[in-house]
């Protein structure tokens, strides 16, 4: 492998990383506070990707695969996100490898129990629980009440991240969560660890990779 682009757009914030075969990574992760704000993929993603490519001294045309996170989170920006990926990959080429973005997020919060948590809207959480990168918890979308009660009945006591970690944070914290601080980065999902993820996935058809919404209304535009 020369090189791996990776790519995540399933909060409000775009991310973008490159992957190097000397195992060096170069990341673009947005601070924590973007997550609070507008998402602006169809503005920043392609940005995203040429400062990526650019720090790792890496063009295009050395790319061996793209690695996109698919979700689940918010239906315009996971459409967006592999939307590009897909359009990226048919027209040089490339092999796509799709990454849940739960398990990025997770990843880039450590060892141990990590309870990795996007924001759903609606008074929801997307999420999974994680114990040393394997998945406890298969993906599941809940009200924080119900993930509440799931979390003292299983009485577990894991590091929350994510945006729906940070909204929740008063709930999850009375069933023994513990919420990393508004302003860590391992709120964020890093592409980076899309990348590293993607190493073990095999590549997918492009017109194959598709948004994991979690919930079927989310699959249609409002």
């Amino acid at each position: 492998m020369t090189a791996l682009l990776g790519l995540d757009t399933s909060t409000a914030a775009s991310a973008a990383a490159v992957l190097r075969a000397d195992g060096l990574g170069f990341d673009v992760r947005p601070a924590p506070s973007r997550l609070g704000e507008p998402p602006a993929h169809a503005r920043e993603l392609m940005p995203a990707v040429g400062e990526a490519l650019e720090r790792a001294g890496v063009v295009f045309g050395e790319l061996d695969a793209i690695a996109v996170g698919v979700g689940p989170g918010g239906f315009t920006g996971l459409r967006i996100g592999i939307v590009t990926a897909r359009g990226l990959a048919a027209s040089s080429g490339l092999e796509l490898r799709p990454v849940s973005s739960l398990a990025a997020l997770a990843a880039g919060a450590g060892e141990g129990q990590v309870l990795a948590l996007i924001d759903a809207k609606r008074g929801e959480v997307f999420g999974a629980l994680y114990e040393d990168g394997e998945e406890r918890w298969a993906p599941f979308a809940a009200h924080p009440d119900a993930l509440a009660g799931r979390l003292r009945s299983a009485a577990v006591n894991p590091l929350a991240v994510g945006d729906g970690s940070v909204r929740f944070r008063d709930e999850l914290e009375a069933a023994g969560a513990r919420v990393a601080p508004a302003e860590s980065g391992s709120h964020t999902v890093s592409a980076l660890q899309v990348c590293r993820l993607a190493i073990g996935t095999a590549p997918v058809a492009a017109e194959a990779v598709v948004p994991d919404y979690l919930r079927a209304p989310d699959a249609k535009p409002r």
